[in-house]
């Protein structure tokens, strides 16, 4: 998948968005955000992966300004997208850069991160515009299951333990062309103390796993590609919960809300 083309088309779809949305327009799924803060949050992203796709620490890289007239805001993203397609244009995806994730240390890693972070700002922008939402492949939207449940959301920090409470999801694209693509989820809490600042944490956690049998015995959550992104995101509902069993709903309510706290 050319993940730098999915950059630069979702980018120029959010641009032109930019420019519709009036600056003080409520973001639906982004609570307490106008379609200024969205704007310019896209561009303080891109920004940022831009000086850390070409060596810098990402500890380091000051944030972006925001100007006072939000009239200048999609320019500052128009700027920023262009400083970010034309640092990954250049690098190597195995390129060793920065990363908060500890398997992201390499240009890669962020190809991936930002074109489903452009993707899912996009579908914002459309929803805050009160336009339809735009589908995406079944390919790329399938991506993004796995990008979120693998990146965001399963895992624990190593100085950590998980804890599974005897739950499990198991997300299944019903149709399409990446129908049958499934993950399972084992839920419960992650515990540890953290050694920077001796706090003790005990929240919400989720591991992935290959185990047939949870998946045999595990909440199906079930729906089209595009559907389970959009819904994994805060971006979409999914229709089959309705046939749930209070208990299975439960859950898989549970279960979203975890996503959720991670994800914010």
């Amino acid at each position: 998948m050319d993940f730098l083309d999915v950059i630069r088309s979702e980018s120029a779809r959010f641009s032109a968005l930019a420019r519709q949305l009036a600056p003080q327009a409520p973001v639906p799924t982004c609570p307490g955000w106008t379609g200024a803060d969205l704007v310019y949050h896209l561009a303080e992203v891109q920004d940022f992966w831009a000086y850390v796709a070409v060596g810098s620490d990402g500890e380091d890289v000051a944030p972006l300004p925001r100007p006072e007239n939000p009239a200048a805001l999609p320019g500052l993203f128009d700027d920023a997208s262009r400083r970010l397609a034309t640092a990954l244009a250049g690098a190597d995806p195995g390129d060793v850069c920065w990363s908060w994730d500890d398997d992201g240390h390499h240009v890669g890693w962020v190809l991936r991160r930002q074109a489903h972070e452009a993707l899912i700002h996009r579908v914002d922008a459309e929803l805050a515009a009160g336009v339809p939402v735009t589908p995406v492949a079944d390919e790329l939207a399938a991506d993004g299951v796995d990008e979120i449940l693998a990146v965001m959301v399963a895992g624990v920090p190593g100085w950590s333990s998980f804890h599974p409470d005897g739950a499990a999801v198991r997300l299944e694209v019903a149709d399409g062309a990446q129908a049958g693509r499934s993950w399972t989820l084992r839920v419960g809490r992650f515990r540890g103390v953290g050694p920077d600042s001796g706090r003790e944490w005990d929240l919400p956690a989720a591991e992935l796993t290959k185990d047939p049998a949870t998946a045999r015995t595990a909440v199906p959550l079930v729906g089209g590609a595009w559907e389970l992104d959009r819904w994994l995101w805060g971006r979409g509902t999914l229709a089959t919960l309705e046939a749930l069993e209070p208990e299975q709903r439960a859950v898989a309510e549970g279960f979203r809300a975890m996503v959720a706290a991670t994800t914010q």
